[in-house]
């Protein structure tokens, strides 16, 4: 094996990693599982996503392989209905949702994770903003919907006309759901304005999203709204406006990256989450009911009332995080406080009276309960191929983990309702690799990890990060002679990430979002980035765009 190959290993698990390094040659052995990959399945030589890797590139441009393109759909500013809404700023998160399973016209919902001073509502005068710049920033956040399809010519467009499109923002009222709901810790809200910070995603099995709040804190203390009513995971329904969007408390509040939906063995849901902070845990919520199909969006109550875990990876298991295991902690005199909190004990005992307290500051609980903290778990996904678990841990240069890495999770018996599990390190980020800072990760149907990355722009092209260039997209096959080898498919254009990768269902069309391109610009007068190179544009703008070029 070549050296990259050998680094990034998959599925052979650490005996046959310590085997090769001996020399030894032992791996031989694994010619017919190392044919069929990690997914135990053998894939068509045909298979659609082959292409002809590209290099790293500093272009202020989005690069794809030959015979490739893209389309932008749309773009920050953009009208998008008949009511003059506009799309908002720093997209984010995308999934398609075809209308009557078309592969060339759906909707596409588009989260807007932040606003910017520069290229959005201006700068603050003296230490605040006025009202009109806090509605603008309210409003360029939260999500977008949007209805688009593919023409005669085979161009994606964004329908304007369309009876579905809207804005759900930082101005929308939302319903909060679960314990923490008019809870004293919440300050007895049962109604909370708007979604903003929306980083990630996932779907339901009842076809809505669930949109994530991540870093809220800015724009709370800005816009001078009640910090413990975001940092949520939300739910909208984006073909229609009249299910109420709604604020999951039973699923904990923390700088949620996305959720994952499953099911366990026995029926009941399973939402997997990553907390994106560096020294930060990995969750998961089991409902306490069961998942019926036939019932359709009611199961949108099975994310109200469940327990919810966070992983301690030291020993394999899912730790509750439970009112009841926190009193009973510090009720314990042998109990030690973790280092990383600096509350007393007396402290944390008035602060945590409820399953709501628990909820509203889960993330304190988790480490104090013993869950693990790890290097910014951002994108968790469950593989369509066999229950596994994996988590894009994007770095932690605290702890000298300059690159990231992504952890794949076994289930005790491939159960996700499991309380035990074993892992391994999937593959890790480095030179050797040629990927840094790995955040948000899809599969294709070839059984193929998708995964883009997530440099900070302040780094991109200087010291250890100078030789990946501009943010990318890689593909990692998990079988066939290119098992194990990170194979850059894009490259974004200057100072932005690639984002929210979803394809159509039958995989000719890959949307992404591009997403501050242009961060470290100072003035209008001096942009570092003129992305998306629109005829006569003063900015670059933020973007959603369609690949195509996949051969069926």
């Amino acid at each position: 094996m070549d050296r990259r190959t050998f680094l990034t290993f998959l599925g052979t698990g650490a005996a046959a990693l310590a085997a090769a390094s001996t020399g030894l040659g032992v791996l031989e052995g694994k010619a017919e599982a190392a044919e069929k990959g990690i997914f135990g399945f053998h894939v068509d030589k045909n298979a659609k996503f082959k292409f002809e890797p590209i290099a790293p590139s500093s272009a202020d441009e989005l690069l794809l392989p030959k015979g490739f393109k893209y389309d932008v759909v749309a773009a920050y500013g953009d009208i998008i209905n008949n009511q003059g809404d506009v799309f908002g700023f720093n997209c984010d998160f995308t999934i398609y949702f075809p209308i009557e399973g078309s592969n060339t016209r759906g909707l596409l919902w588009v989260n807007h994770e932040y606003s910017s001073d520069l290229f959005v509502h201006g700068a603050k005068s003296g230490d605040k903003y006025s009202a009109e710049q806090i509605r603008k920033m309210l409003y360029t956040q939260g999500g977008s919907i949007i209805e688009v399809y593919r023409d005669a010519a085979g161009l994606w467009k964004m329908d304007t006309s369309s009876k579905y499109a809207r804005r759900v923002s930082g101005l929308t009222p939302f319903a909060l759901t679960g314990p923490a709901k008019g809870s004293l810790a919440v300050g007895g809200a049962t109604t909370v304005q708007g979604t903003f910070a929306n980083c990630s995603g996932g779907t339901t099995l009842w076809n809505t999203v669930l949109s994530c709040e991540e870093n809220y804190e800015a724009t709370s203390t800005d816009a001078g709204l009640n910090m413990t009513h975001y940092g949520w995971v939300v739910e909208v329904d984006p073909f229609d406006p009249s299910f109420p969007v709604r604020k999951h408390t039973a699923l904990g509040r923390f700088h949620h990256e996305n959720s994952a939906m499953g099911i366990s063995k026995d029926g009941r849901i399973v939402v997997y989450m990553g907390d994106d902070k560096t020294d930060a845990c990995i969750y998961k919520y089991i409902s306490d009911g069961k998942y019926v199909q036939s019932s359709g969006r009611s199961n949108t109550s099975l994310l109200e009332n469940g327990q919810l875990y966070a992983a301690d990876l030291r020993n394999g298991k899912w730790i509750l995080l439970s009112h009841g295991a926190v009193n009973t902690a510090l009720m314990n005199e042998k109990y030690v406080i973790p280092s990383a909190i600096k509350s007393t004990r007396a402290d944390l005992l008035k602060k945590y009276t409820s399953q709501a307290d628990v909820l509203v500051h889960v993330a304190e609980v988790a480490i104090l309960l013993g869950a693990t903290p790890t290097d910014r778990p951002e994108d968790l996904e469950i593989s369509p191929f066999d229950n596994t678990i994996f988590v894009a841990h994007t770095n932690n240069d605290v702890h000298g983990n300059i690159h990231g890495h992504i952890t794949r999770l076994f289930e005790k018996d491939n159960d996700l309702g499991a309380t035990e599990f074993d892992f391994e390190i999937f593959a890790a980020g480095g030179r050797q690799s040629g990927f840094s800072a790995p955040d948000n990760i899809t599969f294709d149907t070839a059984g193929n990890l998708w995964t883009v990355t997530d440099i900070s722009s302040s780094k991109l092209g200087k010291g250890v990060y100078a030789s990946f260039k501009n943010n990318g997209v890689f593909v990692i096959p998990t079988s066939g002679n290119q098992q194990g080898k990170a194979l850059q498919f894009a490259s974004a254009p200057v100072e932005a990430e690639m984002t929210g990768p979803w394809f159509t269902p039958d995989e000719s069309t890959l949307f992404m979002a591009v997403q501050h391109p242009g961060e470290e610009t100072k003035s209008l007068s001096d942009l570092t980035s003129r992305w998306p190179h629109r005829l006569g544009d003063h900015m670059p703008r933020p973007a959603v765009v369609a690949i195509t070029g996949f051969k069926k």
